[in-house]
């Protein structure tokens, strides 16, 4: 936007958004019990409703200063929410940037490096984003974060522009290097894919008919179970049950298995959860 010109730029976001913990990526971030005590936050956003592309062409028609859409391909904090029709909302979203000199930015911190069964969410949508965020699986546990830019994007970051203190660290980059190639060499996209359809089949199985489960969805080894009340609390029991969960938007079970889970240990995190959410909704029912 400055390189353009233009007066106090702003970036179209998203309802349910989570994009970061620092002050620029918690105030883009559309979740005000996150954001509570930090406040006040940095303007310059525009938010609209996830996977609703009307919504953003009507920001288009009425401002001049926007130049840029920042939006997750999955919305994992959010509750594992996944575009209706996730290639028509991105293409729509690529070609209003387009018309209007826009970058479209997606976060793959959560969604990529295997997770969906592509190498990145956007691979779904027949589109490429000009700037992707990456973090979490780059480094198999190792901390690190990369920005990746292209065209009129990657130009606005010159040698001097920007820096951190570790950025560039050999040891996270080793371990960034050593993760992408044990994901090609042990199939680990595709696994992701499988073993993503297979919980997805038997959870939808296990909770057919109950109308207290509302919705099961998932986008490779990211997976939601939505409930049709607030379920925090299945955490701790899980937990006991040796089970490590999130409960997401209060009332979404998310699960990001590891890409290497077998059959076999999908099977299990089943039989495990099941009796416990069934469980939960039978107490709370009463």
């Amino acid at each position: 936007g400055h390189h353009k010109g233009v007066e106090n730029p702003e970036i179209i976001v998203m309802e349910r958004a989570f994009h970061g913990r620092t002050m620029a990526t918690l105030s883009a971030t559309g979740n005000r019990k996150t954001q509570a005590g930090f406040e006040p936050l940095v303007s310059g956003f525009v938010r609209v409703p996830y996977d609703d592309l009307e919504a953003v062409k009507q920001v288009a028609k009425r401002k001049n200063n926007v130049v840029a859409i920042l939006v997750e391909p999955v919305q994992g904090e959010g509750g594992i929410h996944i575009p209706a029709d996730m290639a028509a909302y991105f293409q729509g979203l690529r070609q209003v940037c387009d018309e209007n000199g826009w970058l479209l930015m997606m976060d793959e911190v959560q969604s990529g490096i295997g997770r969906t069964g592509t190498w990145f969410a956007f691979q779904h949508t027949g589109i490429i984003p000009d700037v992707m965020s990456l973090a979490k699986g780059l480094g198999s546990g190792v901390p690190i974060g990369a920005c990746l830019a292209k065209g009129v994007a990657a130009d606005v970051f010159t040698p001097g522009k920007h820096g951190s203190t570790f950025g560039g660290n050999p040891l996270a980059a080793t371990a960034g290097i050593s993760t992408l190639d044990i994901i090609t060499e042990e199939k680990l996209r595709e696994n992701a894919e499988a073993m993503g359809n297979f919980l997805n089949a038997q959870f939808t199985e296990a909770f057919k008919g109950n109308k207290a489960v509302v919705n099961i969805r998932n986008a490779g080894l990211m997976i939601g179970i939505e409930l049709d009340r607030p379920c925090s609390e299945l955490v701790k029991t899980a937990l006991a049950n040796k089970l490590l969960i999130n409960v997401t938007a209060e009332k979404v079970i998310r699960l990001l298995p590891p890409l290497i889970i077998s059959q076999q240990e999908a099977q299990e995190l089943v039989n495990r959860l099941v009796p416990i959410v069934k469980t939960f909704l039978d107490v709370t029912s009463k």
